[in-house]
């Protein structure tokens, strides 16, 4: 029996990379999966490929059920008739991975108007409108009286988290879900689903020109193979992690990293008890940031 037997799963940017190791991975674990995969260029062109149809047949001829499909999820109608072909086609929907994206990189001062709106709108809207189908779903079952053991698990990177030049575009969609997980995870508890998201260092071709850190090939283990991720999801999307939700996992070679978001390290007051004066902060934040010696502004030290 594998963990996800009779699950039904979506996993947008099916066809290469992260999203091909997380269908075969969700595949092998008993699951049928929906290979989404528009089949365009690294920068969002359209192209001739059809990588979601080779996935879904080497899970077939693997023994496994899977089906392609080839919208863009930054398509609204798109979005919800791909809820509505995983339903049709496999009774049901269980899982929604979060992993199509494209990159434009430019510095700041040289991108475009169209850089930024591609970008977001497959990463940051394409996440939102799957995951919006997805919940709707859920929550006229659970409406129903239905029983809901939801999953979403999203993509987001170290860009998102901790920031990297030449990638506002990318950045800010990746960090913008991974708040979204976290509100996902807020607003669905009640109705049974879970949001949860990954942040996978490897290698792909959407790395290919970023330092992602060269990683030694040991006994036939390559850190960066985008596999490694892929355990990751596949319990994320199982009944034994319906504990677990609104979290982000760095997922860094053989180990899961726990991250934690933005937290109050130091704190100053005003000395006299109401709004902070600019003539104070001038005083106060260099002491709150350790660039001056301690003046006449409290500062709290947070542990």
């Amino acid at each position: 029996m594998g963990m996800l037997d009779g699950k039904v799963a979506i996993v947008t940017g099916g066809g290469r990379g992260l999203g091909r190791a997380h269908c075969l991975a969700l595949a092998e674990a008993g699951a049928a999966v929906v290979v989404n995969d528009l089949g365009g260029g690294l920068h969002g062109e359209q192209g001739a490929e059809s990588p979601a149809d080779e996935v879904a047949t080497e899970i077939v001829k693997a023994g496994g059920r899977a089906v392609a499909n080839h919208s863009s999820v930054s398509d609204w109608a798109a979005a919800e008739a791909l809820v509505a072909q995983a339903v049709e086609e496999f009774g049901r929907l269980d899982i929604v991975v979060n992993n199509a994206g494209i990159v434009r990189d430019r510095m700041i001062f040289s991108m475009s108007e169209a850089d930024f709106d591609a970008v977001i709108a497959v990463h940051l809207k394409g996440t939102f409108a799957l995951t919006r189908h997805a919940c709707a779903y859920w929550r006229d079952a659970a409406k129903r009286g239905e029983p809901v053991a939801g999953r979403v698990i999203n993509t987001t990177s170290g860009t998102g988290l901790f920031g990297n030049a030449g990638q506002a575009n990318y950045g800010a969609a990746k960090a913008g879900i991974a708040n979204l997980t976290v509100i996902t995870a807020i607003e669905m508890r009640k109705y049974g689903v879970t949001a949860n998201a990954v942040s996978p260092i490897a290698a792909t071709r959407m790395t290919a020109d970023l330092a992602v850190g060269e990683a030694e090939v040991v006994d036939g283990f390559d850190p960066r193979d985008p596999a490694n991720a892929s355990g990751v999801v596949v319990y994320l999307a199982s009944d034994a992690a319906a504990w677990l939700t609104g979290q982000i996992i760095r997922v860094d070679g053989a180990t899961a990293n726990r991250l934690r978001g933005w937290t109050v390290v130091d704190s100053v007051s005003s000395a006299s008890g109401r709004a902070l004066a600019a003539e104070e902060l001038a005083d106060a934040l260099p002491q709150l940031y350790g660039v001056a010696p301690t003046g006449r502004v409290s500062v709290q030290h947070r542990s």
